[in-house]
């Protein structure tokens, strides 16, 4: 396989049921024209029969309703544009933009008489040149600068597309939902720009326009689902019991006041928090109403497993095994989802009479054609007795392999039975692939999770006994052509690594984090990201920024380690690479510093095709540069 094979694939994603029809957006990376290229498509739920509905290449998020469908698209928008168009299609006519959002949506939902949708989206006016800031949060990753811009809940006519903005003042309104009786909105909202994380529930009476709220304080970036009686709604949320590294929980608020919740009794986050590196985009909700049921979908190991609750909080599984549902649509007991495995990328399936069955077969012929691996999982007992589980992808062939230890980001992510492409593409190059589960990772027990104030820590020792392990179980890995890399929190455990241990043959560190005073004040969640996770302000507590600051130990290192970032990367920002490759050249470490331009956190799973492409090259010839000589 060559980085290239990338643009082979087919990103199916954002399934919708809608009676005895489905949708679904399918994605295509087209590396000639350097873009994301993306169509709507209809399936007959009876005949399975497929078509291309809207054939793109900039049309997605379809949302049936009756003999029409929404859905948003950048038609006519040029590269630079963060705008978005909110379109109609009647059923047998040409679509038509019905309104114009010109720095993108983030939910939009019908009105349950199909006359009305609401709409959550920015508004504000970004300076162009001279920045005259006076606010936070500075700026929002893959958004850009956001000193003025907020989010507001808006109600658009369906027909003249006129739109009315519903929520005043400073307000990041996150996420809406109209109740089926038509009379409430429900939206989750932040009001202090200093807490964004936190959000109050709060429903708008369409009629008398007036805002209830029902709960404030939670943590929530998810969707809203209303009861079928339109007198409850549920959100998955928490209440920072361990900070954030908390377990999100689903909630029921009744409107009389009454609050459940209905998953506190399973000790799991009820979000998919798998890594994947081929995602299309998508605006299914992660959390719906059927019946007497709430569905979420919960991070069970490697695994994300579709779920339901009741009313009493007794929760039930209803979709697992060693894969992930990544997105899913329930319309009564049936129910229309995406999933991957960890040898296959989505597809659409339908669950339906207890039976599973697969609609889609995009990548069949990729497939055959690039013979994905399947990795063989394996679980050992840290040196504290607890367990720790991890997955080994093996290249083909026989005699000693080198390869790559490669850490997740987050830290609350997880590994597992996804598809990630770059481990395919090393696998495919003779290089095995060793990814683990440590402390700090979702999908297991809240205390697992938490490791706050403990970065370094017993993540590392983690880390290092999982090395261990592998060497003596499985005879061909080569023990001394072994690389570490990681993104994000995986990058900064790659740098608190390599100034800690010089065990490895090479490094890769991506999007990292070195120093927490500076990342304290820079990136889109500094402030309390940093105090909660790290524990210490740089004013308050700097002895204890700079004891888990990875550049303090600088002078320790000794591993050829390739540093790559993104320039406008503003959850880790652009200081955090350059200072540690500088530290490493100062102290004679050989290194090799690559910038993408234009490209944000988010570069190996959106970032444009072109330097996608680039970034899995520089890290195969890095690694052909120091594990195949060494």
């Amino acid at each position: 396989m060559g980085p290239k094979d990338l643009a082979k694939l087919i990103l199916v994603s954002n399934p919708v049921s809608a009676g005895d029809k489905g949708y679904f957006v399918a994605t295509r990376i087209n590396l000639k024209r350097d873009r994301y290229e993306h169509s709507i498509w209809e399936i007959d739920l009876s005949s399975r029969e497929t078509r291309a509905l809207l054939p793109g290449p900039a049309d997605f998020a379809p949302l049936p309703k009756g003999s029409r469908i929404a859905f948003l698209s950048r038609r006519g928008l040029g590269k630079k544009s963060r705008g978005v168009g909110l379109w109609v299609l009647e059923r047998g006519g040409a679509p038509r933009r019905l309104a114009y959002f010109p720095l993108g949506v983030l939910d939009f939902g019908w009105s349950p008489d199909g006359l009305r949708l609401a709409v959550v989206a920015y508004r504000g006016k970004p300076e162009p040149d001279v920045k005259h800031v006076e606010g936070l949060p500075l700026w929002i990753n893959d958004f850009g600068y956001a000193y003025n811009v907020e989010s507001h809940l808006y109600i658009v006519d369906a027909w003249s597309g006129l739109k009315a903005q519903i929520t005043e003042g400073w307000a990041r309104v996150k996420h809406a939902s109209w109740s089926p009786d038509g009379r409430y909105v429900a939206y989750t909202v932040a009001r202090d720009s200093l807490r964004p994380y936190l959000v109050d529930l709060v429903i708008y009476d369409v009629r008398t326009k007036e805002h209830k709220t029902l709960a404030r304080g939670l943590v929530s970036e998810h969707h809203l689902a209303w009861s079928p009686k339109s007198d409850a709604v549920a959100v998955i949320g928490h209440k920072m019991q361990r900070g954030f590294s908390s377990h999100n929980r689903v909630y029921v608020y009744w409107l009389d006041g009454t609050e459940r919740c209905l998953t506190c009794g399973l000790d799991r986050n009820v979000v998919n928090t798998l890594n994947s590196d081929v995602r299309g985009p998508s605006y299914s909700p992660a959390v719906q109403w059927s019946g007497d049921f709430v569905y979420f979908v919960a991070t069970v190991g490697g695994s994300a497993e579709l779920y339901r609750a009741d009313l009493e909080g007794k929760t039930e599984r209803v979709i697992g095994g060693e894969g992930v549902v990544d997105e899913f649509s329930v319309e009564g007991e049936r129910v229309l989802y995406t999933y991957m495995t960890a040898d296959s990328p989505k597809e659409l399936y339908v669950y339906e009479g207890g039976k599973t069955e697969r609609l889609t077969g995009f990548n069949d012929a990729v497939k055959e054609a690039l013979g994905f691996a399947r990795p063989e999982r394996f679980v050992f007992k840290a040196s504290d007795g607890v367990e720790v589980e991890g997955w080994v992808l093996r290249p083909r062939g026989e005699g000693k392999r080198p390869w790559i230890f490669y850490i997740h980001g987050g830290p609350k992510t997880a590994y597992g039975w996804s598809f990630m492409f770059e481990f395919q593409l090393l696998a495919s190059r003779g290089y095995a692939v060793v990814y683990t589960n440590p402390r700090g990772s979702d999908g297991y027990s809240e205390e697992f999770a938490d490791i706050r104030c403990k970065y370094g820590e017993r993540d590392y020792q983690d880390l290092m006994e999982a090395v261990d392990y592998v060497l003596s179980r499985f005879d061909f890995l080569d023990e001394k052509k072994i690389a570490v890399a990681g993104g994000s929190y995986g990058g900064f455990m790659t740098n608190w690594i390599i100034t800690h241990t010089d065990r490895f043959a090479a490094a890769i560190t991506q999007r990292s984090i070195c120093d927490w005073i500076s990342m304290f004040g820079t990136t889109d969640i500094g402030w309390y990201f940093v105090e909660d996770q790290i524990c210490c302000t740089p004013w308050r507590d700097r002895e204890r920024c700079v004891e888990k600051s990875p550049l303090f130990y600088a002078a320790n290192a000794k591993t050829p380690t390739l540093v790559i970032h993104s320039i406008e990367d503003y959850r880790t920002w652009l200081d955090q690479g350059v200072a540690f490759y500088t530290a490493l050249k100062l102290n004679g470490v050989e290194a090799r510093l690559v910038l993408f331009p234009g490209e944000s956190h988010e570069l190996t799973r959106k970032g444009r095709p072109k330097h996608r492409v680039e970034d899995l090259r520089q890290k195969l010839e890095w690694l052909e540069r120091h594990l195949r000589s060494a």
